[in-house]
């Protein structure tokens, strides 16, 4: 049996993240969700949202905010191309993910996505005025990985940009 990308609703993806994802919880929010099926059965998810990173969110470029898998071969590169082939058909011209240090990016270079920047450990989100509890994912090295159609200009520097062969320019305009 080859695997189906299927629609999901919000819900959905975040249950199938919450029982199965190693080391995130689900999402507070979304554009859209995409699943991969083997057989009738959930075997992945993908969520894609506006940029976490603010200078990333210029109304043109999506993050995959959660891929999670059961480990069935090949369904996260499935999930990364259905989403982009998603992101393009409404509009947008960038998509970006993350991954962290140990995580191949095996999947994300099958669906043509590059490196383009290393980023440190962050200390975390909380702060005297707002505690927040650890989550277990602050004080890991990241890296950034990108995939664009077209020419991105490439917004403020402190994203930890490295610029990408296709990215050029400043203030996250789009040169045609």
């Amino acid at each position: 049996m080859r695997l189906t990308i299927v629609p999901l609703t919000f819900r959905q993806a975040c249950e199938f993240i919450d029982a199965h994802h190693r080391h995130h919880r689900p999402p507070r929010g979304m554009k859209f969700a995409i699943g991969v099926a083997r057989g009738g059965e959930l075997v992945g998810v993908a969520t894609a949202g506006r940029p976490v990173a603010r200078c990333l969110d210029d109304g043109i470029t999506l993050e995959v905010t959660r891929s999670c898998t059961v480990g069935e071969p090949n369904a996260n590169s499935k999930l990364y191309g259905a989403v982009w082939r998603a992101a393009r058909a409404m509009g947008y011209l960038r998509l970006v993910t993350y991954t962290q240090a140990g995580e191949s990016g095996a999947s994300l270079r099958a669906a043509g996505l590059v490196p383009v920047a290393d980023l440190r450990p962050r200390s975390g989100w909380t702060t005297t005025s707002r505690p927040r509890q650890p989550r277990g994912v602050d004080g890991v090295r990241r890296t950034r990985w990108e995939i664009s159609s077209g020419t991105i200009v490439s917004g403020d520097s402190s994203c930890g940009s490295a610029v990408s062969a296709d990215t050029a320019g400043q203030n996250g305009q789009v040169r045609q």
